[in-house]
């Protein structure tokens, strides 16, 4: 069934997780409300809930995620219903780029260890000073500058990573096969280019991974490219859990080839174990990124549902076109041909001139803005309906 939706006055957003206030309020109470409960959204703002099983229902026309990864969002049925999912690439760089620094000191400085040593010391001990000073020495570090850091995924947080590395003295490796142009005119210059995963985890001293979690990154890091890893290196896991094998990782720790196993992915497998340093999910846990998230993917649902604009849509491409008539058209439809062709015949047939017209396309996604010159009469939206890859309508003339 086509997805098929007009301007309504006022819509219906539910947030399944709590949302920045800061966020929320860019939405104009005149044409959004916000909910806690609804059987039948035209907007969803989530963060980390999990919507796999959920239902949908067609007048669902959106959905954000505020943040970066979409893994908890069922984005192929969500496409197969027209419905665009936004995310918030870049918004929490910064936080994690410190978290990763954070976790690079933790290593090289042992200082997981040694905060347990501390705190299991009897403060009534008289011999107190003495034991800290005895026991220190099983707690010696490395300090970073002049250690290699090799960065897998160079997206926005791996470059800030690679950019603050080089200013602290290391010297830094990158690899990342799908590099965006952007990307690569943001990335510093010294840093250098590995050939390979195996190339870049033979020369580092240190491992740190920025890349999604798809089919080909799962289990990334894993027993056979971890015995080209240098002995005692360190390795930090700030992207997904399942793009590192933990059993192989806990095999590589006890046979020391890896020296510390830092993540922010807390399995029952980890916690616990002798060598590795466990966070529970602090990579975008700051007030500072939790803002920034809310309110670039709140600005754009909220330009999508007003304009048909779409940007950061992992599921449909970037789509900017400036309104030159008050009747739009939005389009979301499979990537075949023919489809610009039966559109305008649609149009044409009745009568409508399209003044503009804008078609992108992103695998095997599509969508079109149109921009007529008159009112679209139901029958005409209709007749879009029942064009072949025709996943969703929406009819958006402007507000008066």
């Amino acid at each position: 069934m086509v997805n098929v939706s007009k301007h309504a006055k006022k819509l219906e957003v539910l947030v399944l997780n709590p949302i920045a206030q800061v966020g929320l309020k860019r939405l104009p109470s005149a044409r959004f409300e916000v909910v806690k409960e609804s059987r039948a959204p035209d907007v969803i703002l989530v963060r980390s809930a999990d919507m796999h099983g959920m239902k949908f229902d067609a007048r669902l026309k959106a959905v954000g995620r505020a943040g970066a990864g979409v893994n908890n969002i069922p984005v192929q049925e969500l496409s197969k219903l027209g419905v665009p999912v936004f995310n918030a690439p870049g918004a929490n760089a910064n936080a994690v780029k410190e978290l990763v620094i954070a976790g690079m000191l933790i290593a090289a400085r042992n200082l997981g260890p040694a905060l347990d040593f501390v705190r299991n010391l009897d403060t009534k001990d008289k011999e107190l000073e003495k034991k800290v000073e005895a026991g220190k020495k099983a707690y010696a570090g490395v300090e970073l500058p002049g250690h290699t850091l090799g960065v897998i995924g160079l997206g926005k947080i791996g470059s800030l990573v690679a950019d603050a590395a080089i200013r602290l003295g290391m010297n830094v490796l990158g690899y990342d096969p799908e590099i965006t142009v952007d990307a690569a005119w943001s990335l510093p210059s010294q840093v250098r280019k590995a050939n390979s995963v195996d190339e870049l985890l033979r020369t580092s001293d240190f491992v740190t991974l920025h890349v999604p979690l798809v089919e080909k990154t799962r289990r990334l890091v894993n027993a056979k490219n971890l015995a080209h890893m240098k002995a005692g290196a360190v390795l930090l896991n700030f992207s997904r859990d399942g793009v590192v094998d933990d059993e192989a990782v806990l095999k590589a720790l006890g046979a020391r080839q890896l020296r510390c196993y830092v993540t922010d992915f807390p399995s029952a497998e980890l916690i616990g174990k002798a060598g590795v340093v466990a966070l529970p999910h602090l990579g975008a846990s700051t007030s500072e990124a939790e803002d920034n998230c809310a309110i670039m993917v709140v600005d754009q649902v909220a330009a999508y549902c007003s304009d048909g604009t779409m940007e950061n849509a992992v599921n449909f491409p970037n789509t900017q076109m400036p309104r030159e008539s008050p009747y739009r058209l939005a389009i979301a439809n499979a990537n075949v041909p023919n489809m610009l062709a039966s559109i305008s015949n649609a149009m044409g047939s009745r009568g409508i001139n399209i003044h503009n017209m804008l078609n992108k396309s992103k695998g095997e996604m599509a969508y079109t803005l149109v921009d007529v010159d008159s009112p679209v009469p139901d029958a005409a939206i209709k007749e879009l309906c029942a064009i072949k890859g025709v996943l969703a309508v929406r009819y958006l003339p402007a507000e008066a």
